[in-house]
């Protein structure tokens, strides 16, 4: 990989992990209702499934859909299903205050690795991670070698989202208003599904 090609794929995973998207998000909710400890597993589920995630991509995936496109548009419907689920379950989380008794229970390191799967932002991000920024022609060694490069920088990129959260609770003191802030990241958990279906449809 050139120096010219690793920084740009290394502004690309820096942009689009610390932008906006339903992991970015959700990790926030989960960092103002949960707290850090008990949302560091959503966060490590994240990285590492999105890194495994392009790993397979990268051997074989991608040229599924090329060849069965309609899969493709099955895929993005049932993820854009599955998220609007979330963001009422989002909504409807009841705002209790007490950390130590916190309403429902945060997503776990296995649910946040397999949400991946249905997460648009992540299969656009792991697309053009293959397709655009790994050497041709695409080995084993170079898929890997983007995948980690990738999880490297995703890490801190998502944990800012989280601190952020956490440090929301501050001032989330009241029912009422942790309330408010569960239906704002719901709502833009559905805004952020604007620019994918714009794009695949």
């Amino acid at each position: 990989m050139t120096y010219t090609l690793l920084s740009g794929f290394m502004l690309f995973c820096l942009v689009s992990s610390i932008t906006p998207g339903p992991n970015n998000l959700m990790l926030m909710a989960a960092g103002a209702n949960f707290g850090a400890r008990r949302a560091l597993p959503h966060a490590v589920g994240i990285v590492l499934g999105f890194t495994f995630m392009i790993i397979i991509i990268g051997l074989g995936a991608a040229q599924l859909f090329q060849t069965y496109p309609l899969a493709h548009t099955v895929l993005t419907v049932a993820s854009v299903t599955y998220l609007l689920y979330l963001a009422y379950k989002i909504a409807t989380a009841a705002p209790k205050m007490d950390e130590t008794d916190a309403a429902g229970t945060p997503i776990t390191f296995l649910q946040a690795a397999a949400f991946q799967w249905v997460n648009p932002k992540a299969w656009t991000m792991a697309l053009a991670a293959i397709t655009v920024y790994t050497p041709q022609p695409t080995t084993s060694y170079y898929v890997i070698v983007v995948s980690l490069i990738f999880g490297a920088i995703n890490l801190p990129s998502i944990s800012i989202w989280l601190l952020l959260g956490v440090q929301m609770k501050r001032f989330l003191t009241t029912p009422a208003r942790l309330r408010g802030f569960n239906w704002s990241m719901a709502g833009l958990l559905v805004l952020s599904l604007y620019p994918i279906l714009i794009i695949r449809f």
